[in-house]
C-alpha cells in the first residue's frame, strides 16, 4: 500500500526529473490527502489513503468519458497517464477466484442465507479486501452467491 510518505518522495523524485505529468498528479493526490486530514484533524491511515486513491482514479476515470464524449484526444491521453500513475500506487488487485474464495468464507462465518443478509457479509468482507477489490464488483459477486444460495 502507498503511504503517504511514499507518494511525498515520488513527487520528490518527479521534481528532480522534471516529470510534470507524475508531478501534477502526485500534487493533486496530495492535497486531497491533506484536505481529508484536515477534515479529520487527524493523519490517515494507509487504508484511508489508498480510498483516496481510489476517489482520484474515479475521477480520472470520469474525465476520460467526458473527454471522448467532446472528442478530446488530448485530455484524453493526458487523464489515462495520470490514472495509470494512480493505479501504480494501489495494492495488487485481487484474482477473482481469491475474491470469490474470500467472498464465500464470509457468507460461512455470517451463516448468511439469502440477499437479505448482504450487509452483515459486506461488513466482514470489506475490511478483508484492505481495498484491493473493487466495491461494486464485490457487491454483485456477494448478491449473484447469496441468490443462488
Amino acid at each position: 500500500m502507498a503511504s503517504k510518505a511514499d507518494l511525498e518522495a515520488a513527487l520528490k523524485d518527479a521534481m528532480r526529473a522534471g516529470d510534470d505529468v507524475r508531478k501534477r498528479t502526485l500534487r493533486m493526490a496530495l492535497s486531497a490527502i491533506k484536505l481529508a486530514e484536515v477534515e479529520k484533524r487527524a493523519a490517515l491511515d494507509d487504508a484511508a489513503i489508498v480510498g483516496i486513491l481510489r476517489k482520484e482514479i474515479k475521477v480520472r476515470q470520469e474525465a476520460i468519458d467526458e473527454a471522448e464524449r467532446a472528442a478530446r484526444p488530448e485530455l484524453v491521453a493526458a487523464s489515462q497517464a495520470e490514472l495509470a500513475l494512480l493505479e501504480s500506487y494501489l495494492p495488487q488487485a485481487l484474482d477473482p477466484a481469491e475474491l470469490e474464495r474470500l467472498a464465500r468464507q464470509a457468507i460461512a462465518e455470517t451463516g448468511a442465507a439469502g440477499p437479505q443478509d448482504m450487509g452483515k457479509v459486506m461488513k466482514v468482507l470489506v475490511p478483508r479486501l484492505e481495498g484491493r477489490a473493487d466495491g461494486k464488483q464485490v457487491s454483485s459477486l456477494v448478491r449473484d452467491l447469496l441468490a443462488s444460495s
